[in-house]
């Protein structure tokens, strides 16, 4: 596996990595038999997406070519912040990225994840108080 290249409902594998500024380390792979159409079409009312939001139990970011409204939300409740990539990618470019990213000044959505999120203080409160 080392190619991001699927649409979140029809990935058949997940590669979980643990990311931080200096370097990455795989953690685990997930294989799913039962997965939705490369459209995101679901041919059933079986459940394919949970399994999946289940195994990335622990995780903070998700990245996939697509994940469909639900899908995302299920990802989101889960804490879980997707990230959808344009075309197919090396994963090692992914974590490169990731890395870049922490490095620098992460975006607000990372801040947060990371804990060093801090909401701007546009007024002292005590000149309302």
């Amino acid at each position: 596996m080392e190619t991001l290249g699927a649409h979140f409902g029809s990935a058949k594998k997940f590669a979980i990595y643990e990311v931080w500024q200096s370097g990455f380390r795989f953690i685990e792979a997930h294989a799913f038999d039962n997965v939705t159409g490369q459209k995101g079409k679901h041919d059933d009312q079986d459940d394919k997406i949970t399994p999946k939001v289940e195994a990335l139990e622990g995780c903070a970011l998700l990245f996939a070519l697509a994940i469909g409204g639900p899908s995302a939300a299920k990802v989101v409740k889960a804490g879980i912040h997707p990230i959808k990539r344009k075309d197919p990618e090396p994963i090692s470019d992914v974590l490169a990225q990731t890395q870049e990213m922490l490095r620098g000044t992460p975006p607000p959505f990372l801040r947060k994840i990371l804990g060093t999120f801090q909401k701007p203080d546009f007024m002292d409160e005590e000149e309302w108080a």
